[in-house]
């Protein structure tokens, strides 16, 4: 008998694992991954930790996140600085005047005012609908052709004319010579790799590893399930499929000791089929002769494949309700983590997540 059966040995699970394992409560964690950390997790490769699903760079400006993650690993002070490459050029990120002074050879922050503002006033956008007139109608369309059009079509698969608005909200904008993405107040990546949080967090407790949950779920007995699946595999896909986008990536070792001399460097023309390029030494300030890369490929999920980032429009939200509303009738399973709550959610709001969700419990038990 278990309190708990964690399906998902991601951040939500873990997190969720841990809380309630150290207030005496028995809990099991599978995961159908031959590994622990779900997307978070690193893999040492030529002593490099190869970030194997991609960057995962830590930010928060949530104190009590941060001082919790800093109980299961040391950070660096690692910044998020990414290049974009565009026809050869190279570009500072986030828009910043950095890029703009190499955009438009200028020097201020009121040229570079001037120059935007009458892009959009000559766009005629006073109302964005979708992603395409949001983001002209925020940078101008010069910014919009060169680092946003063709990278955001690859990343999702659609054009931007056919992406809701609200995508380009996690893109900042500056005008300061300033290239840290993040505004966060706390940032940086763990030493040694996220894998070093995931054994302290999932340190004696049971977890079975290349496990389904839909293999075991009648052979577990359970108070309660933790879910961190996909909510519509969950019910079996009775309303459908909701829509995910998946992400391949080309892992090579190159016998030199610096490739690209950044971690991240996006490639924004769509002629190019990979949306960046991932050196992963980089993230811990490495000194290996050698060093790793990972090129991403972003591509359209289907059943068998591991789902990376919900397609929040207008359709799928639509059926995801309606999943949300089913799931009020099983009050013994919590939905957690991206994709059973289906939303793109930094790893600090998956804490966050999973910390309430232990707070629920709680106080549902001591109503109880």
């Amino acid at each position: 008998m278990y309190d708990y059966l964690v399906v998902g040995a991601g951040l939500f699970g873990a997190v969720f694992a841990r809380e309630m394992t150290d207030r005496g409560k028995k809990c099991l964690v599978i995961d159908k991954r031959p590994h622990i950390g779900g997307n978070c997790y690193t893999e040492q490769t030529e002593g490099i930790n190869v970030h194997k699903y991609g960057a995962h760079i830590f930010h928060t400006s949530d104190s009590e996140i941060w001082n919790y993650v800093n109980k299961y690993a040391e950070f660096n002070n690692f910044i998020n600085s990414p290049l974009a490459v565009y026809k050869g050029q190279i570009y500072n990120l986030p828009f910043n005047m950095n890029t703009f002074s190499k955009m438009w050879g200028i020097k201020t922050p009121s040229e570079a005012k001037k120059i935007i503002s009458e892009q959009i006033l000559h766009s005629g956008i006073s109302s964005p609908n979708n992603l395409e007139e949001k983001a002209i109608s925020l940078v101008g369309t010069d910014i919009y052709e060169k680092l946003i059009k063709g990278y955001t079509e690859k990343q999702w698969g659609r054009k931007c004319k056919d992406l809701p608005a609200f995508i380009i909200d996690r893109i900042p904008i500056r005008f300061t010579y300033d290239n840290n993405y993040f505004n966060d107040i706390y940032q940086g990546v763990p030493i040694g790799g996220y894998s070093v949080i995931f054994d302290k967090l999932l340190d004696g407790i049971e977890v079975l590893l290349n496990t389904d949950y839909k293999q075991i779920e009648k052979s577990v007995d359970a108070l309660k399930t933790v879910y961190s699946g996909p909510i519509d595999e969950y019910f079996d896909y009775c309303y459908g499929e909701l829509e995910y986008r998946c992400v391949r990536f080309e892992e090579e070792i190159l016998c030199c000791e610096n490739y690209q001399g950044n971690a991240v460097v996006n490639y924004t023309s769509s002629d190019i089929p990979y949306t960046r390029i991932i050196e992963h030494k980089h993230f811990e300030y490495g000194t290996q002769k050698t060093t790793v890369i990972s090129r991403e490929y972003p591509a359209e999920w289907h059943k068998g494949m591991d789902p990376y980032y919900p397609v929040n429009d207008k359709k799928n939200m639509a059926l995801y309700s309606k999943y949300r509303e089913l799931s009020a009738l099983h009050p013994d399973v919590i939905f957690g983590g991206r994709l059973g709550r289906y939303e793109y959610l930094d790893m600090d709001k998956v804490i966050r997540a999973a910390l309430d969700a232990v707070r629920d419990e709680e106080t549902g038990s001591q109503e109880v």
